[in-house]
């Protein structure tokens, strides 16, 4: 198969060719035809590969149980990028989000100081995991002082967090349906 055929184009698709230094985060927003979930990582558009059953499950459980604890506040979408900066403009998977940032049904990112939580799922180096069918979350704060993001837990069963409110996820339901 094609690439532009996995991304449900024609074979006469033309990708779009980056400008000398390479695309802008608002250039996203422009730029004709492209694949749903097109990312912006260092001026370089990223497409999103196929998503295994155990990544879709993992964001539907987490954006569902988040959407239920969050306070009024705030807000949890999937599929928004986070404006970064002039070059960077990633899609985490589940965004918890201050919802006096949500700007209206044509908005296409939010910015990273309303960014409350930002949850990736990764699956491509646990494959013992997928199988199982069960995530590890392993959770980052960032470090004022470093500005950097130090791991401040890991989570197998239950996830459980008193910042940036209480959070009470269990890990083991991701297949509650199959199981039943």
């Amino acid at each position: 198969m094609s690439a532009a055929r996995e991304y449900g184009l024609d074979d006469d698709y033309q990708w779009p060719r980056p400008p000398v230094g390479g695309w802008t985060a608002d250039d996203l927003d422009e730029l004709p035809n492209l694949p749903p979930h097109t990312e912006l990582i260092g001026g370089s558009l990223v497409f999103e590969s196929p998503q295994t059953n155990f990544h879709s499950r993992a964001i539907r459980l987490l954006d569902n149980t988040l959407l239920g604890q969050v306070p009024d506040e705030l807000d949890v979408i999937r599929g928004m990028t986070v404006k970064l900066n002039k070059r960077n403009r990633p899609e985490p998977d589940v965004l918890v989000f201050r919802a006096d940032a949500d700007t209206g049904p044509q908005q296409t990112w939010y910015r990273p100081e309303d960014v409350v939580i930002a949850v990736e799922v990764v699956s491509e180096d646990s494959e013992e995991r997928d199988r199982e069918g069960l995530p590890v979350v392993y959770v980052y704060e960032l470090d004022p002082a470093s500005q950097s993001y130090c791991l401040v837990g890991i989570f197998h069963d239950k996830l459980r967090l008193t910042v940036p409110f209480p959070i009470d996820i269990d890990l083991t339901a991701i297949d509650h349906r199959r199981r039943g």
